[in-house]
């Protein structure tokens, strides 16, 4: 629970009080490389706190090819939010791709609760939600706009340490390529 508690203490004041309740809803998770935390067609409460390792959000397209949305690395949260804020199965997988520590909170029994009765976390709650919905938005303007290379340059920049947890495929559709011109992208940017 230290890395949370050093998450929420670098943006907030955090009290005794506050970790003894986030500890309460909280619940720290050993996950083996290919678990899912998340399937589709499931009914979501829960928002998961990277600790170490590496998860991914993923769905495959109605003729079965799989698109990588996110990447969530050591300090990250990751889940189906829209599953979660429209009260809707999910459409999101969500993956472990590397053996990972993660810190489970569900949102209903325990983030709504702990946001109503400290405000200060509802205030940090509400701006990590704006900047998820900012990077998602980022995300899909990148996707329309710059070129293979670009977008591999900004992934790189994002997720420091991706190639050490990722495989081709995973980092390929992510940026909505094939493996083989990912290939060709990295050999363009060793040669730089």
């Amino acid at each position: 629970m230290k890395e949370l508690f050093d998450f929420i203490s670098r943006r907030i004041p955090l009290n005794d009080e506050i970790r003894d309740f986030t500890q309460s809803i909280s619940k720290v998770k050993e996950i083996k490389k290919g678990y899912k935390l998340i399937t589709e067609g499931q009914y979501v409460n829960k928002t998961y706190f990277v600790v170490d390792g590496c998860l991914r959000s993923y769905v495959y397209d109605i003729k079965g090819k799989e698109h990588t949305l996110q990447f969530a690395l050591k300090d990250h949260w990751i889940s189906d939010y829209m599953a979660i804020f429209s009260k809707q199965k999910s459409t999101l997988i969500i993956e472990s791709i590397s053996d990972s520590t993660v810190i489970e909170a569900s949102i209903t029994e325990g983030i709504d609760n702990i946001c109503e009765k400290y405000p200060a976390l509802e205030f940090l709650h509400r701006k990590s939600l704006e900047h998820y919905i900012v990077n998602l938005q980022k995300r899909i303007l990148d996707q329309l706009q710059l070129p293979a290379l670009e977008r591999y340059k900004l992934l790189l920049k994002k997720y420091k340490h991706i190639e050490e947890y990722a495989l081709n495929y995973h980092i390929a559709s992510y940026l909505g390529i094939t493996q083989q011109s990912l290939s060709r992208i990295r050999a363009e940017t060793r040669s730089l």
